[in-house]
């Protein structure tokens, strides 16, 4: 028998467009849920850079972290993250620069080397050019440097940017970032709400060759968990249709906007569409408050985590909520509640 220490709670949010809903409804909802979470005591909320799916509203990251870190008091906002190679490294800056100033203390600015969008958006984005393994690090240090205080000479500065030192978080769902992060000393965080197959490979890789720099002593990881809890796991396994929905939906190339629950889906599916979602959703927690403990014991056992950033995509908003503080309570639990690993 031992005790699990409970982890930091933070929430990534997509900004779902509802069936029968508008983006207009869809940004209330996410300022609603970052002041819900705020009060459950989690410790940061993000939001993630997605182009041209009409069932996501979060293309404009930036834009909207301010938005959220106005709507709230002390949970730290940020990117999940911004797609750096769509990006100029100078933009960035000045764009996270000047949120750093509106909210000190409280910006994040997670980076990504995925388009996040199909091809023809890419060349919308004015991604035409070819991109290399070489330049998403080149550009990570070009932002680093960005933030840090000017050095005398400097000929290009981000103004506002320079001197605020906004922590810079690598993501990733392969080894790439992992060793990134490593060699750099930062901060990981690794994409397992939806492409949990390498996980454990690559948080081996990330603390094997970490190497500490001013920013981080040692490791730190988090880790995606998507999470639909309910007061059963019946209830909470009709709720998570909307995403079984979803993700059969991006299997096959249809993003649409997230549906309300649908009873007995699963069992509607053929094998293979099964076994397509199973393995999207490995990482996933979904049932009652005992279920979703024994989900998070078993994630924390396995990755050693320090943090856990729940994606949470219940069609209704107040069930949505619910579902969030069913997961705190359940993580509070965890460090007065003895739990049997089998040792």
């Amino acid at each position: 028998m031992n005790t699990l220490r409970p982890v930091p709670l933070s929430m990534l949010d997509l900004v779902a467009v509802r069936e029968g809903s508008s983006v207009a409804d869809a940004l209330a909802v996410a300022r609603r849920t970052a002041q819900h979470v705020e009060g459950l005591g989690f410790t940061r909320y993000w939001l993630a850079e997605h182009h041209n799916m009409a069932g996501i509203a979060s293309s404009a990251t930036a834009v909207l972290v301010g938005h959220i870190a106005g709507a709230t008091q002390r949970i730290r906002v940020g990117s999940g993250g911004v797609m750096l190679p769509n990006h100029a490294p100078l933009v960035v800056a000045e764009a996270f620069g000047t949120l750093a100033e509106l909210y000190p203390g409280r910006i994040d600015l997670g980076l990504g080397r995925a388009p996040g969008t199909d091809r023809e958006t890419m060349r919308a984005l004015r991604r035409d050019r070819p991109e290399t393994e070489e330049d998403f690090p080149r550009e990570v240090q070009a932002l680093q440097q960005f933030l840090a205080p000017a050095q005398p000479g400097q000929r290009v500065v981000a103004m506002p940017g320079a001197g605020t030192q906004v922590p810079i978080w690598l993501l990733g769902s392969s080894l790439f970032s992992a060793q990134l992060a490593a060699e750099r000393g930062l901060p990981y965080a690794f994409a397992s709400h939806f492409a949990p197959r390498m996980l454990m490979q690559a948080l081996e890789v990330y603390r094997s060759a970490f190497k500490p720099s001013a920013t981080l002593a040692k490791p730190y990881v988090v880790i995606g968990v998507p999470l639909v809890a309910a007061p059963t796991d019946d209830e909470a396994q009709f709720l998570a249709s909307s995403i079984y929905q979803r993700v059969l939906g991006i299997l096959r190339g249809d993003r649409r906007r997230l549906g309300p629950p649908v009873p007995d889906y699963v069992a509607q599916l053929n094998p293979a569409e099964r076994a397509g979602i199973a393995d999207f959703l490995g990482a996933a927690v979904i049932g009652s408050p005992q279920t979703v403990r024994e989900g998070f014991a078993r994630l924390l056992q396995a990755t050693g985590a320090d943090e856990l950033m729940l994606v949470c995509d219940v069609y209704e908003p107040a069930l949505r909520w619910r579902a969030l503080g069913i997961a705190a309570q359940v993580m509070q639990s965890m460090g007065t509640q003895p739990h049997d690993d089998g040792g």
